[in-house]
C-alpha cells in the first residue's frame, strides 16, 4: 500500500500545487529566496484531495490525541483545512491570527477557546516554523492547553526542527520536502537539473540566491 507520505507528495504535484521556480525565486515571508513554492491552499478547490488530506489529518488526531477538545487553525493558509478537521471530529474550532486585531475586540483568537482546554493545532506547512510557534505561544497565553501540531506539509529544515524541540511541541506531518523530491523524481515531474538545484539550496536556504 502506499503511504499517505507519497500520496500527498503526487496530489500536490497532480493539483500543480509544487512549483519550480529557479530561474526567477520565490520570496518567503520570511525573506527566505526559494526554487520551490508548495500552495496547499490549492488543495481546497480539489473535493477529492481535500477529502483525503483532511481525513488523514483527522484520523492522526484521533489517535495521538484522543482527549483533544478544540482544533486551532493558523490564519490564514490553514483556516479552512482546520475547520475540515474540526468537522470531521466534530469538535469545536478557532483560528489564530498573526497578531491582535487593531479594530474591535483587538481579539488575535477567533473563535470559544475555554481556558485549560486540550487544543491540537491545524498547519498548511512548515517552513522555519516561526509562525506556527507563534501561533501556539498564542493559544498558550489565552490559556489554552496545546498537545500537538499536525500539518500537511514540511520543508524538513533543521532550523525548524529544532525551534519546535526546544519549544517542546510535537509535530505530525502528512508530507515532506524529502518525500516529495523523491517522488518528483521518480514521476518525471522535475528535470535533473532541478533536483541538483533543490539540493543545493536545501545547504543553506537562508542564503541561498542572494546576491552580494
Amino acid at each position: 500500500m502506499e503511504s499517505v507520505e507519497k500520496a500527498v507528495a503526487k496530489s500536490l504535484m497532480e493539483i500543480k500545487a509544487v512549483m519550480l521556480r529557479p530561474e526567477n525565486p520565490f520570496t518567503w515571508a520570511s525573506g527566505w529566496k526559494s526554487p520551490i513554492y508548495c500552495d496547499n491552499r490549492r488543495i481546497l478547490s480539489y473535493p477529492a484531495i481535500r477529502e483525503n488530506v483532511c481525513t488523514w489529518m483527522a484520523d492522526i488526531i484521533r489517535k495521538k490525541y484522543p482527549d483533544v477538545e478544540v482544533i486551532a487553525g493558523v490564519a490564514t493558509g490553514a483556516i479552512a483545512h482546520g475547520y475540515l478537521v474540526a468537522h470531521i471530529l466534530g469538535l469545536p474550532f478557532c483560528y489564530v491570527r498573526p497578531k491582535p486585531k487593531d479594530h474591535g475586540t483587538g481579539s488575535q483568537i477567533e473563535g470559544l477557546l475555554d481556558k485549560g482546554a486540550k487544543v491540537v493545532i491545524v498547519e498548511d506547512l512548515i517552513s522555519t516554523g516561526m509562525s506556527s510557534l507563534a501561533a501556539k505561544n498564542a493559544l498558550v497565553k489565552a490559556g489554552a492547553d496545546v498537545k500537538g501540531m499536525v500539518a500537511i506539509f514540511s520543508y524538513n529544515f533543521n532550523k525548524a526542527r529544532k525551534a519546535f524541540e526546544d519549544d517542546n511541541v510535537e509535530l505530525t506531518t502528512l508530507s515532506n520536502y524529502d518525500t516529495l523530491v523523491e517522488v518528483a523524481h521518480e514521476t518525471g515531474y522535475i528535470k535533473e537539473s532541478d533536483i541538483e538545484v533543490l539540493k543545493e539550496w536545501r545547504v543553506s536556504p537562508s542564503t541561498w540566491g542572494q546576491t552580494e
